[in-house]
C-alpha cells in the first residue's frame, strides 16, 4: 500500500476560482482537507482575459485552502479550459523485421510514433493518452512484449491547447510563489472523479457545464475516444435571461437559480415574482417565458454536442449514459432535456471516494478541482513531486518550446 500524499488541485474558472487540499490514503480514497474559493474575475469562457486580477482571486482560494486544511501550499495541479482546446485520435506504427519480438525499444519507438502529430504551431500537447496497442492488425493487446510481430501499433487520444493562453494561467499562479506541476484539461480532470472505471469500460459520456464553457469527454472500453469544448455556458443561459426581460445579470442569475427550469409546459399559466437585491417585487413575469429561455439555450448545448460527437462516434455505445457535471448541471429540468436530446440514460453526476470536509460534499462545482487530486494520485501514485511532465518547467521546455 503506498502511502498518503497531499496534493492541491486548482481550477481558475469563469465563475469562481477553486482550491482543493486533498489527502489521497494508501487506498485510494481521497480525503478533503481544505476547501478554498473566490469569485472569478479576469476570466471570460475559461480564458484569462486579465491575469494580474485573476491571480489576486487566486490568492484569495489559495489562502483559505490553507487557513482550512492547515497546510502551506506551495505546489499545485492546474486545470486548463477554453475554446481552443480539442481532441483527436492518432496511431503510432512500428514495421519489424520477421521473426522479431516486440521488446521495449520497439514501445519507446511506437509511442513516439503515435505523439508525433501535426498541430498547429503555437499550440502545446496537453496530453497524449494511449487507448491500446495492435499487433498485426489485431487490437486489445494489453502486453505486447515478446509478442512476435511484423506490424506494430498504438493508438492516443490527443489533446492540444494555444500554447499562450497555457502560459498565461501558469503565470497567473507561478507570480504568486507557486509552483505547477501539471496542467490538465479540466473536462478530463473531472472524468477522473465523476466516473468510474466500470462506466469508462460501458462507455460514458461526461458533459462538465460550467460558466462560460461546456467540456465533454467520451470513454468506451475504458479508453478516452473524444473530447473538447464548447465556448457556451451557464453564464450564457443568464445572459439570455438578462436581455429576455431587460434585468441586470444579477439579478437574472439569480432567477434562473431560483426559479427557473430547462423544462417547460406550455399550458403554465403561474407567475413568479421578480424581485431587487433587497428582496421587494418589482414586477410579476410568467414562468413559461422564463423555462422557454433556459429551454432552448440547453436544448441548443446538447444538440451542438450531439452532433459533434456523432461525426465520429455512434452515442448508441455509451452503455452506461450521460453524466452531467459542472454548476449548471444543478439547474432544474437539465436531465429531461439531455434525455431528449441524446436518447441515453442522464444523471447528474455527484462524485463520490471521498471523506473529509462536507462544505463540497461531493457538490458538482467542485468536480474538477477535486478531480485533480485523483488524476495526480493516478499519473504518479508513487512520487509527489514533480508533476506528470517531471514539473512545469520541463512541461514548457518540451511542448511550448518544441
Amino acid at each position: 500500500m503506498q502511502p498518503s500524499r497531499i496534493v492541491v488541485g486548482l481550477e481558475i474558472g469563469t465563475s469562481k476560482v477553486c482550491a482543493i487540499v486533498g489527502e489521497i490514503k494508501g487506498d485510494g480514497l481521497l480525503r478533503i482537507l481544505g476547501v478554498g474559493r473566490a469569485v472569478s474575475c479576469g476570466v471570460r469562457k475559461g480564458e484569462l482575459l486579465d491575469w494580474a486580477t485573476a491571480s489576486i482571486c487566486v490568492k484569495e482560494a489559495l489562502a483559505e485552502a490553507e487557513e482550512k486544511a492547515d497546510v502551506e501550499i506551495t505546489n499545485v495541479y492546474l486545470a486548463v479550459t477554453g475554446g481552443h482546446i480539442q481532441g483527436f485520435n492518432n496511431r503510432g506504427c512500428v514495421n519489424l523485421p520477421e521473426d522479431s519480438e516486440i521488446d521495449e525499444k520497439d514501445c519507446d519507438d511506437v509511442v513516439i510514433s503515435g505523439r508525433d502529430v501535426s498541430i498547429p504551431q503555437q499550440d502545446v500537447i496537453l496530453h497524449s493518452i494511449l487507448q491500446g496497442y495492435r499487433v498485426d492488425g489485431q487490437g486489445g493487446v494489453q502486453n505486447p512484449l515478446g509478442v512476435f510481430a511484423r506490424k506494430f501499433e498504438a493508438d492516443f487520444h490527443i489533446i492540444h491547447a494555444a500554447g499562450n493562453r497555457v502560459k498565461n494561467a501558469i503565470r497567473c499562479v507561478k507570480e504568486l510563489g507557486i509552483e505547477v506541476d501539471d496542467v490538465v484539461f479540466s473536462g478530463f480532470a473531472a472524468s477522473q472523479i465523476v466516473l468510474t472505471r466500470q462506466q469508462k469500460e460501458m462507455g460514458a459520456l461526461l458533459i462538465d457545464i460550467g460558466g462560460g464553457v461546456t467540456e465533454y469527454v467520451f470513454y468506451l472500453d475504458g479508453d478516452v475516444k473524444q473530447s473538447g469544448v464548447l465556448a457556451v455556458g451557464g453564464d450564457h443561459l443568464t445572459n439570455d435571461v438578462a436581455i429576455g426581460f431587460r434585468i441586470p445579470t444579477m439579478q437574472a442569475e439569480r432567477l434562473k437559480i431560483q426559479e427557473g427550469s430547462a423544462t417547460y409546459d406550455g399550458s403554465l399559466a403561474e407567475k413568479v415574482a421578480l424581485t431587487d437585491s433587497t428582496g421587494f417585487t418589482m414586477r410579476q413575469i410568467e414562468r413559461e417565458s422564463l423555462n422557454t429561455i433556459l429551454h432552448l439555450r440547453v436544448r441548443e448545448i446538447f444538440e451542438m454536442l450531439a452532433q459533434r460527437l456523432e461525426r465520429q462516434t455512434s452515442l448508441a455505445e455509451a452503455g452506461a449514459g450521460v453524466f452531467l457535471t459542472g454548476g449548471t448541471s444543478l439547474l432544474k429540468g437539465i436531465q429531461e432535456v439531455a434525455h431528449d436530446v441524446f436518447q441515453l440514460p442522464v444523471h447528474v453526476a455527484p462524485w463520490s471516494d471521498h471523506s473529509g470536509s462536507t462544505s463540497v460534499a461531493g457538490d458538482p462545482t467542485f468536480s474538477v478541482a477535486a478531480g485533480l487530486i485523483k488524476y495526480a494520485d493516478a499519473m504518479q501514485p508513487e512520487s509527489p513531486q514533480p508533476g506528470f511532465f517531471g514539473g512545469i518547467g520541463q512541461w514548457l521546455r518540451r511542448t511550448i518550446g518544441r
